[in-house]
């Protein structure tokens, strides 16, 4: 099942897709340009990879790690489907990376990888955008990179992991204003699903909502105000994006969703 957190109404609403359309949790049925999209989960701890795909470390000429790189993002980074993320007046090169978001349904801790999908709640596609600008050590992308207010699409769908039969064979896209811009595959991941949560669980616990951003393939480009930035992953969906100019961000009004989702499912 695909599901999804929407600001339709006056009021916050979990949804599920319905024949092209959302079907709010009391019935109502209602078309995706409706509604405001939100990220499908409230999240607890995101946890974000950096050089988790070969080609993306040759990419940026860096070796493969030999174990995860890891850092913090907070949740005043991510919107939802359709958002709008602001590039700063400073920037000159601002990148989209197009990745699997695997949320966590279950309590883990000290889980071994052949058990590690049953902790598993769902997938998701986010775009954790990067400013190169800001970047002091690509092994240890600074808070203004990372942490910065829009810049984590998230979305649009949370899809049941028991829907996506293997998540490690998943093509993943980027388009710029229609024109494909990166193209890879979740197969080619260094740490993959398992080895991640065999990895973060072994030294602290996982809580539902909690989520893993598994990093980027190669093909970064840089984007403008104005573009259309659409990431889609095989089975997911498609989580489209805009980029604003610092002009548009300041005069925006924001959207404030309640805290009332639990993601461990009954």
């Amino acid at each position: 099942m695909k599901r999804a957190r929407v600001a339709y109404s006056g009021a916050i609403h979990e949804a599920v897709e319905y024949n092209g359309q959302l079907q709010l949790c009391d019935g109502r049925i209602v078309n995706e340009e409706e509604v405001i999209w939100l990220p499908p989960v409230e999240s607890g701890t995101v946890f974000a990879l950096g050089l988790n795909y070969a080609d993306h470390a040759k990419e940026l000429a860096f070796n493969a790690p030999d174990e995860p790189l890891v850092f913090l993002k907070g949740p005043n980074t991510f919107i939802g489907h359709r958002g709008q993320t602001r590039r700063p007046a400073d920037a000159t090169y601002m990148h989209y990376e197009c990745e699997l978001a695997v949320v966590i349904g279950r309590k883990a801790r000290n889980v071994k990888k052949e058990d590690a999908y049953q902790f598993v709640a769902g997938y998701t596609i986010a775009n954790d955008y990067a400013i190169r600008d800001y970047l002091e050590n690509y092994y240890r992308p600074n808070l203004r990179v990372k942490n910065r207010d829009t810049c984590t699409p998230i979305g649009p769908w949370l899809v049941d992991s028991e829907d996506i039969p293997d998540p490690m064979n998943l093509t993943l896209r980027t388009f710029i204003n229609g024109k494909l811009t990166q193209e890879g595959s979740t197969k080619d991941m260094i740490f993959s699903i398992t080895d991640l949560i065999e990895y973060f669980s072994s030294f602290m616990t996982l809580n539902p909502g909690d989520i893993i951003l598994t990093g980027t393939p190669e093909g970064l480009a840089d984007t403008a105000v104005g573009d259309e930035v659409i990431t889609e992953i095989e089975g997911i969906g498609r989580l489209i994006n805009t980029i604003i100019g610092d002009d548009l961000f300041l005069n925006k009004k924001e959207v404030t969703p309640s805290s009332q989702n639990k993601y461990e499912r009954k």
